[in-house]
């Protein structure tokens, strides 16, 4: 199984690299699945059922999020609805929409999705590696499902790659998100999953963290601004993995960072 996760989309910028460059990375790279996460997609802050739509238009197959899913209200009513639209698996059992989401399509093997949320320095969720092994519990890499993929939405390093070795072997591939900042640790662990920190972001690199530089700088020079943060809106460099797999086994074959576009160093080329 071929698959690619695009890390973060952030604001129209993030948006218009996405509908651009997926129909071609699809076709060039052969890929069975694309899984995106799309928390800041609308104007830096959530998701919206339209963006949504056009994602999957354009060959997304199923959109991950985080900390930011509720922002745009409209997704509260939509997310029951859209089984491929993801909130972290680890919200109250109460929360709408799902953390999980199996997928097959086409002649493809069945791929099980996940997104998971860290708690260090992040809101007070329940245990992702808790939730994680109540899911495995129904779900066996290379039995019931080919491949399982995690979607790992932390802002401490460390949680990231302690989820990553903690399920090494009982899944395929955790890539983590949230930072916005690719990290160069692609490889695959001792078990065979395949591992990055971050993928990075997909939006306009000449910013702080996808938002236009003037806010952030302000607060934290003068601790003080009376702008409020928006999305930058330069060209974007789409940020991301491509993870292939073993289909008998489940476990990873490779795994490389993906960059195209926008004024990061470009990696497109297997």
């Amino acid at each position: 199984m071929k698959l690619l996760f695009c890390g973060d989309v952030v604001g129209r910028t993030g948006r218009e690299a996405i509908l651009e460059h997926i129909p071609l990375l699809r076709n060039r790279l052969g890929l069975d699945y694309v899984i995106v996460n799309a928390e800041n997609a609308a104007h830096g802050f959530g998701v919206t059922p339209a963006i949504c739509k056009d994602m999957y238009a354009a060959g997304v197959d199923v959109i991950t999020t985080g900390n930011h899913i509720w922002d745009q209200k409209d997704i509260v009513g939509h997310i029951d609805q859209d089984k491929n639209l993801l909130r972290p698996l680890n919200y109250p059992p109460k929360t709408p929409g799902n953390g999980f989401v199996v997928v097959q399509k086409d002649n493809a093997p069945a791929l099980l999705v996940v997104n998971l949320m860290g708690r260090l320095f992040m809101d007070a969720l329940d245990d992702p590696f808790a939730a994680m092994d109540a899911l495995l519990r129904t779900y066996t890499l290379g039995k019931n499902v080919a491949a399982i993929f995690v979607d790992f939405h932390a802002e401490a390093t460390s949680e990231k790659m302690a989820a990553g070795h903690y399920f090494d072997g009982r899944i395929s591939g955790l890539v983590g998100t949230h930072t916005h900042v690719p990290t160069a640790d692609c490889h695959i662990l001792p078990k065979g999953t395949a591992y990055q920190t971050d993928a990075g972001m997909t939006g306009d690199y000449d910013s702080v963290v996808g938002m236009k530089k003037d806010v952030p700088i302000d607060r934290f020079v003068k601790k003080f601004s009376k702008e409020r943060l928006s999305a930058a809106d330069g060209p974007a460099t789409l940020c991301g993995t491509f993870i292939e797999t073993d289909d008998k086994t489940g476990k990873a074959l490779k795994i490389i960072p993906i960059r195209v576009g926008g004024i990061l160093p470009q990696i497109e080329t297997l």
